[in-house]
């Protein structure tokens, strides 16, 4: 018969089947962010924000800075920033900000990955980049997070947020910004 929970467990040969057991597991110790008294827990605070960004093109557009100073602005000392691109031929990416040729260099493998003008794309109603311009953007992310820490976003020092403009035409882009913090 299998062990009810009552009865004392005698460990079995190594491969034998174990009876179930109803005593609950050894507790984890208590994780920092929950060793805080209750007392000073306070409300999570949250703000919206829609950014227009004019591109002029095909190349990234820099957000770094208009993304911070929302952030700084919500006076948030920890949260989180979620921005999220409303359209389908562009994309949001958090890359290298000190050396331009990295960018150019993602541009030149994405041309080679998904040329413009490829014959195997059917939608092409706005033009040879139009098929393209919607691969590039399923290949990246129109949706980011980024932790807000110390009141400021928490990028390396080497990492900015940039909108990527896949098409060759300027368009408004619209960024939703959520801000959630404390």
């Amino acid at each position: 018969m299998g062990n009810t929970g009552d009865e004392p467990h005698t460990p079995s040969a190594p491969g034998a089947s174990q009876p179930l057991s109803c005593r609950a597991a050894p507790t984890a110790p208590r994780l920092a962010f929950f060793a805080r008294p209750r007392h000073t827990l306070r409300m999570l605070a949250q703000r919206t924000h829609t950014l227009t960004v004019a591109t002029t093109g095909r190349k990234f557009h820099d957000l770094t800075g208009e993304i911070a100073a929302l952030v700084k602005e919500t006076g948030f000392g920890e949260g989180l920033t979620t921005l999220h691109l409303k359209h389908t031929s562009a994309s949001l990416v958090i890359q290298e900000n000190a050396d331009p040729g990295v960018r150019r260099d993602l541009e030149r493998f994405m041309a080679r990955v998904c040329p413009d003008g490829d014959p195997m794309f059917e939608h092409d109603y706005e033009g040879p980049d139009d098929m393209p311009a919607h691969v590039r953007t399923a290949l990246t992310s129109v949706t980011l997070s980024v932790p807000i820490t110390g009141g400021r976003l928490a990028l390396g020092t080497w990492q900015g947020i940039y909108l990527w403009e896949h098409r060759h035409a300027g368009h408004h882009r619209q960024v939703a910004v959520h801000l959630l913090g404390e």
